[in-house]
């Protein structure tokens, strides 16, 4: 387009090298290829395609419940009943197949109680706006786990991998190599990213964790959205429960813990801010694999859990960290110019 003074600005931005390479994206793909280089490296049982998906398998049923945790994280809220959520709802699940003999009910109660729980945590946040989340969703994690544990007792709820179309929900695969799992969640993936960078309700939640105040001035309906969100969340951990129970075949009342972390971590670790308003799905979905496989090769060379666990908040540390580093090293260089 020409203007005035005879200049001519392109309405399309032009490729920069220089912006690509201080994208938070491009660093997480060389993380993830340091980690699979690494990987390969240690063991050389880690390139077995089989085994590989086998072990992707185990780390996605925490991964689906990330997919909302980045749209709450986006908001600049935080779900820390989300473990708790899927626990219940597996209890659910197991409750009613042993009581009724018909999965298909307890698959149906499953994800209404989650989408319940979820639907819950969004009444209270936007009914009482000035609760803080962190406080709200950490006590209905502890009531959620609560029912469980009064459902269930020291006990526990199975049965259900005697049936085989179940148990295939989670251990099916296409062609022998591919797991369903993998598929789906794939698939929500990216209908989560579009919906985050290509709808107006993504639109409105950066607008939302930008400054939520404004967004409402501007004619946003900031309370719908966060009760949407929030509801949204628990029909995942409605959905998960459902795979976590074809996976396990049982569920005791401590099921699922951590999952809120693991998946805060993974949002984290994608670029998406915990003050809300930035962010990219790109970046949460290669973070999910990043700390997954990270976590199978560690394994491989029998490192324990609690050394697995250090090395990830080591490595979520100097990530988060990068960018400030990187900005005082600008502002140093500016201050010396």
């Amino acid at each position: 387009m020409a203007t005035k003074s005879g200049r001519t600005i392109s309405s399309v931005r032009e490729f920069s090298a220089k912006s690509l390479l201080i994208r938070w994206e491009f660093l997480l793909i060389l993380i993830f290829a340091g980690v699979n280089i690494m990987n390969i490296s240690l063991s050389p049982y880690y390139l077995d395609a089989y085994n590989l998906f086998t072990n992707i398998n185990g780390f996605l049923t925490k991964a689906l419940v990330a997919l909302p945790m980045a749209y709450i994280l986006l908001l600049g809220e935080i779900d820390l009943s989300v473990g708790g959520n899927v626990c219940l709802s597996a209890t659910v699940l197991g409750v009613v197949y042993n009581a009724s003999g018909n999965i298909w009910l307890g698959i149906l109660a499953a994800i209404a109680v989650g989408t319940l729980c979820g639907a819950l945590n969004g009444l209270i946040l936007t009914k009482f706006s000035e609760l803080a989340p962190m406080i709200v969703t950490l006590a209905t994690n502890i009531i959620f786990r609560g029912l469980s544990e009064r459902i269930l007792g020291d006990g526990s709820t199975g049965g259900m991998q005697k049936i085989e179309w179940f148990t295939q929900l989670y251990y099916g695969r296409v062609g022998n190599m591919v797991p369903y799992l993998f598929i789906i969640f794939c698939v929500l993936a990216l209908v989560f990213g579009l919906v985050m960078h290509k709808t107006v309700l993504g639109r409105q939640m950066f607008a939302i964790g930008e400054n939520s105040k404004a967004a409402e001035y501007a004619g946003i309906k900031v309370q719908r959205i966060r009760m949407l969100v929030y509801t949204l969340a628990g029909l995942i951990c409605g959905i998960t429960a459902v795979f976590y129970c074809s996976w396990m075949g049982s569920v005791k009342s401590n099921a699922c813990e951590g999952y809120e972390l693991e998946a805060i971590s993974m949002c984290v670790l994608g670029g998406i801010s915990t003050a809300g308003g930035k962010g990219t799905f790109t970046g949460a979905f290669i973070a999910i694999f990043i700390v997954g496989l990270l976590r199978y090769g560690l394994n491989l060379i029998n490192l324990s859990g609690q050394t697995i666990r250090i090395i990830l908040g080591a490595l979520l540390i100097a990530v988060v960290l990068y960018p400030t580093i990187r900005d005082a090293i600008k502002n140093r260089k500016k201050a010396i110019k």
